[in-house]
C-alpha cells in the first residue's frame, strides 16, 4: 500500500464519509427511519448510525431487482457489454482502494496493510476475472441424430439473494456478486450488520461505474430480521450465503417454506493442518501455521485451527509456533506495523475466551496467549493462543471458534492422521506436509474436504473454485463453476 504513516492513516480515517442508507434501485435510500449502530472494534467507538432494514425495505430492494431483471437491459446486454461494466467496477474499486481499506478496518478490525493488499487486491481482482469472463461462456450443441438438432443453453437465474459475513466483507461480497453479474441476474447484498459500511460503498460504486439502476441493490441489517426477509422471499429465484452452519440450515428452511429458491452455502470449517515428518521444510511449515491461524484475527472459516502434527516432530512444531505467537504485533488496525488487530467485537471475543476457558477445563495444556491485551484501548483483543495437549473429543477440537486460537494433535502413522482429520462434521479445507509425491495424491484424496493445500496454506487464485462438504455447504464460488449457480440449462430440441 501507499507509505503512509499511522498519524496520516489516522487523520484519514476522521474525515471519511462513511454511508448510512442502503443503495436501491440506484440511489441512497434511508429506509423507513430504523437505524442500527456500528461500533468499531479498535477502540468501541460508534462510526455511524445505519439504516436498519425491516421486511418493507427488502421488499422494495427485491422488486427493484425484479424490474431489473424482467424488463431492464442487463439480462439482455451482450456477454462483453456486461464484462466492460464488471471491469469498470473493478477499476473504481482500485481508485478507491485507500478508502475502501480504511473502512474495512474501521468496521471489523483486519489491520490496514491486510485490507489494502490483500482484501481489496482479492475484491478487485475478482470482479476484472468475471468481467473477462462473461463474453467466454459457451453453450452446447451435443451430436443427435441428421434430422434433429439440440442446444443446451445457460440462461440467467433471475434475481440473486446474497448474504455475506464480516471477516471479508468484500472479498466474499464479491464472490458472490461479480459472477451473478456476469451471468445476466440482478442481486440484492445484505451484509453483515457488524461490515455494513463496505458494502454501501460497494453498491454505490458499481452505479457509478454504469450498472442500471436496480441491478445491485445493497440493504443493511440483521439477519434475523432481513436476512429472514430475503430467504423467505417470493421473488428471490437463487440465495447464495457465506456463514455459518447454524445459519445455513435457517436458509434452507426459509426455501423450504417459500419458493423452493435454490440455496448456496458456503459454511463453517474446523480445517486439518497436518504435518508429516518428512515435510520438505519444517521450519517453512511451523511458520505457515503459525500465519494460517493467526492472520485476520483467525476470522477464517479455512483457518487451519487442527494442527495435526507428528509425534516425532511435534515438540520442534510447536515450539516455533509458539514462538512467533508471543513476537506478533497484536495493535491498532490503522497502523500500518500491526500484524493481528482486533476481533469483530465484543460479542465475538467473549465467545472466543469462552472457548479458551473451556478448553483449560477440559484439560488441555495452554501454551501462550488465552487472555485479552490492549484493555486500556476499549477494543476487542485478544493475545494469539495455542493449546497442546488436545483430544480429539474436546471442544476445541470440534467446534469452530473463528478466532487466533490453535489446538495442536499428535499422531503417531499416516492412517491415525486421516482419520482425525475426517472426525469432524466439517469438511471445507485440509492442509498437508511432506516430501512424498505418493503420499501427496494418496492423503489428499482421502481427505473429506472441499480445499487440499499441499506444502503450503491459503494459496490459490480465481481460476479455481472454493467450497466444502459435508457441513460446509454446497456449491462452489471462484472460477467458471461460479456461474453454475446463478444460471438455469434450457434445452431445445428442434425436429429438422
Amino acid at each position: 500500500m501507499p507509505a503512509l504513516a499511522h498519524d496520516d492513516l489516522l487523520r484519514s480515517a476522521k474525515d471519511l464519509d462513511l454511508p448510512a442508507h442502503h443503495h436501491i434501485d440506484g440511489a441512497d435510500e434511508p429506509g423507513g427511519g430504523t437505524a442500527f449502530t456500528v461500533v468499531s472494534p479498535r477502540n468501541g467507538h460508534v462510526l455511524r448510525e445505519v439504516a436498519d432494514a425491516r421486511p418493507a425495505e427488502v421488499d422494495l430492494a427485491v422488486a427493484a431487482a425484479r424490474r431489473a431483471f424482467d424488463s431492464g437491459p442487463w439480462p439482455h446486454l451482450a456477454p462483453g457489454d456486461r464484462g466492460r461494466i464488471l471491469l469498470r467496477v473493478a477499476e473504481l474499486l482500485e481508485e478507491h482502494r485507500e478508502k475502501l481499506a480504511l473502512t474495512i478496518s474501521l468496521e471489523m478490525g483486519k489491520p490496514i496493510t491486510d485490507a489494502y493488499e490483500i482484501e481489496l487486491r482479492a475484491a478487485i481482482n475478482t470482479f476484472r476475472w468475471y468481467g473477462q469472463l462473461a463474453d467466454k461462456l459457451t453453450d452446447e450443441s451435443p451430436h443427435t441424430a441428421p434430422d434433429s438438432l439440440a442446444l443446451v443453453t445457460r440462461e440467467p437465474a433471475g434475481v440473486v439473494g446474497a448474504v455475506v459475513p464480516w471477516n471479508f466483507p468484500l472479498t466474499l461480497a464479491g464472490w458472490k456478486v461479480a459472477p451473478a453479474l456476469a451471468a445476466g441476474c440482478t442481486v440484492v447484498l445484505k451484509p453483515s450488520e457488524n461490515s455494513p459500511l463496505s458494502a454501501l460503498l460497494l453498491g454505490r460504486i458499481a452505479t457509478e461505474a454504469g450498472l442500471p439502476p436496480g441491478v445491485l441493490n445493497v440493504v443493511t441489517g440483521d439477519g434475523p430480521v432481513a436476512g429472514r426477509a430475503l430467504g423467505l422471499h417470493p421473488d428471490v429465484d437463487v440465495l447464495a450465503f457465506t456463514g455459518s452452519t447454524a445459519v445455513g440450515r435457517h436458509f434452507l428452511r426459509y426455501a423450504a417454506d417459500s419458493n423452493l429458491k435454490r440455496v448456496w452455502l458456503e459454511l463453517g470449517g474446523k480445517s486439518p493442518n497436518i504435518i508429516l515428518p518428512d515435510a520438505p521444510d519444517l521450519e517453512k511449515a511451523a511458520a505457515t501455521a503459525a500465519w494460517g491461524i493467526f492472520f485476520n484475527q483467525g476470522e477464517m472459516c479455512t483457518a487451519p485451527s487442527r494442527l495435526l502434527v507428528h509425534s516425532s516432530v511435534a515438540e520442534r512444531v510447536t515450539e516455533a509456533i509458539v514462538a512467533r505467537a508471543r513476537e506478533l504485533r497484536v495493535g491498532d488496525p490503522l497502523d500500518p506495523a500491526t500484524e493481528m488487530g482486533a476481533l469483530v467485537g465484543e460479542a465475538h471475543l467473549e465467545r472466543v475466551l469462552d472457548h479458551i476457558g473451556t478448553g483449560r477445563e477440559e484439560g488441555a495444556r495452554l501454551l501462550t496467549g488465552g487472555e485479552r491485551t490492549l484493555t486500556g484501548t476499549g477494543g476487542s483483543y485478544l493475545r494469539p493462543t495455542v493449546f497442546d495437549g488436545v483430544d480429539p473429543g474436546m471442544r476445541l477440537a470440534r467446534e469452530e471458534i473463528f478466532g487466533p486460537v490453535l489446538s495442536v494433535l499428535t499422531f503417531d502413522d499416516l492412517d491415525e492422521a486421516v482419520r482425525l482429520a475426517n472426525a469432524t462434521e466439517y469438511g471445507l479445507a485440509a492442509g498437508l506436509w511432506t516430501s512424498d509425491l505418493s503420499t501427496a495424491h494418496r492423503v489428499s484424496r482421502a481427505l473429506r474436504a472441499g480445499t487440499v493445500w499441499v506444502n503450503c496454506y491459503e494459496e490459490g487464485d480465481l481460476t479455481v473454485p472454493f467450497g466444502g462438504m459435508k457441513q460446509s455447504g454446497n456449491g462452489r464460488d471462484k472460477s467458471a463453476h461460479a456461474i453454475d449457480k446463478y444460471t438455469e440449462l434450457k434445452t431445445t430440441w428442434i425436429q429438422l
